[in-house]
Order: C-alpha cells, then structure tokens, then sequence
C-alpha cells in the first residue's frame, strides 16, 4: 500500500487548514454556536472542514469523505474515505486553550484507518503516520521520527485519563481511578494530544473519554500504531469505530484492558 502521494496531499491540506483555524484562535475573534448533543461549534469548524473536503474530493474525486460539521461528500461507494474534524478541541479553541487539532485520517475497506495527520498549529506540532510510512512529529521546523515507550510496568508509568461522565454510566469509573493511582504519575490532556504523547512515548497510556466518534480517531490510530502502538476500544478491539479509545506502548495494553472488564460492585 503506498501511501506517499496520500499523505502529501493530507500535508498540503492542513496547511490549508491551519491557515483558516490559527488566526481567529490568536485573536479572540470566536463567535460560539451548540449543536444538538450540547457541544460547541464555530463557523471557524465550519468553515475549514469545507476547505479540506473541498480539497481532498477535488483531489480524490472517486473517494468519498465525511466531515464531523457537514457529514457525507463524494463517492459513498468507494474504498477509501477520508475522515475529517476540523477542530478536535472546540470546547478548548474558543476558550483560548492551545490543546486543539484538525484530524485528516484516511481509512481502507475493512482494513480501517491506514493514514493520519494531525494539525495543531496553536502548539506549533503536527503529526503524522500510516502504513509504510512510520510516524513522525514536526516541531519548530524540525522533523523526527515517532517510537512509542518501553515501559513495562504500571508502577512506573505516566498515563493520561480524560474522565467524562460516560464512564460513571458505566459504572468503571472507580477502576480508572485505581488505575491513576497505581501510576507513576497521571495527567489529563485530554483528546487528540493524548495519543499524540504516546506516539511520542512522552506517556505510555492513554484512556479517552466515552464517546469519542469515528471522526475524533481516524487520524490518530495510524499514527500510534506506526509508532509501535497498540489502539484499541476499552474491550481490546482494534478500532476507531467504537466510543471508546485506549492507546499505549504495547506493554501495558492487557493489563488496563483487563482492569476495565468489569465495573464495580
């Protein structure tokens, strides 16, 4: 699968992106609207979705692409499909948190998301990764390749869990709690930037909120996993599909799975 001339096109498309979602961050100019399920939206989301799917059908007309904001584009029976959220971090973009990204994830048939970039320019990173391709970061201007870490044991890791009220649904929030506590150290970044730092293996565990959406995954499951990780649901299934997400080094992947089996008494 050579993805080269997938990615470049993802590359000069958050370019794109970026030149839409920066400025109105850095200047306060945000005017806030909510969508049904009671997150925020912007016509900043708006407005640079249309510019990447515009973008990427004009480029990839046989392909079909789905945004977060305006849903379905192109060709619905094809292959390939690109996922798009154009803001990853609304909630963070317009109270003036840098924590925020534009997700472009490419995904194959049944074989599941196989390329991602993730754009945050506010943090002046992007990242990228996918089949064949390795996973790398860009800071600064400077590029460097992605492994994840080799942190074995719970005692002695740093791990991210990003509480929501889903997992009080479902009665496993006292498991996440214990697992906190058996780390090292815990911290809570929240969203895409997370899974970005295990890529990074900056951290070795990362547990995401209950209910992420397939849009919210697909750019960041290819690059973990091309930084040597494993990203799965809470149930160990490979996935960007389900509503949950959990990336790690590898080595702590069974032991948390396990840990989240069964909620408490």
């Amino acid at each position: 699968m050579d993805l080269q001339a997938d990615l470049e096109l993802a590359l000069s498309v958050a370019d794109a992106a970026d030149g839409i979602t920066l400025g109105p961050f850095l200047e306060r100019e945000v005017r806030v609207d909510w969508k049904p399920n009671d997150t925020e939206v912007t016509e900043i989301d708006r407005r640079a979705e249309t510019a990447i799917v515009d973008r990427l059908v004009a480029a990839r007309p046989d392909q079909a692409a789905f945004g977060e904001e305006h849903g379905e584009r192109g060709n619905p029976d094809s292959h390939w499909r690109w996922l798009i959220d154009p803001i990853d971090g609304t909630s963070g973009y317009v109270r003036g948190i840098p924590v925020w990204a534009t997700l472009i994830g490419l995904t194959y048939a049944d074989r599941g998301p196989v390329l991602g970039v993730v754009s945050a320019p506010a943090l002046g990173r992007r990242w990228w990764g996918g089949v064949g391709l390795g996973a790398h970061v860009a800071h600064d201007g400077v590029v460097r390749a992605l492994r994840v870490s080799e942190v074995d044991d719970l005692t002695d890791a740093q791990i991210c869990v990003t509480h929501s009220s889903g997992w009080d649904e479902l009665g496993l929030t006292p498991a996440l709690v214990r697992l906190q506590q058996q780390a090292r150290r815990s911290r809570g970044m929240g969203d895409f930037w997370q899974h970005m730092l295990v890529a990074e293996g900056a951290m070795d565990l990362a547990i995401d909120a209950v209910g992420v959406a397939p849009y919210d995954l697909a750019a960041v499951q290819p690059v973990v996993e091309a930084a040597g990780g494993v990203f799965t649901d809470r149930f160990g299934e490979p996935t960007h599909e389900h509503d949950t997400a959990i990336s790690s080094n590898g080595r702590l992947h069974r032991a948390v799975i396990d840990a989240l089996a069964q909620p408490s008494a």
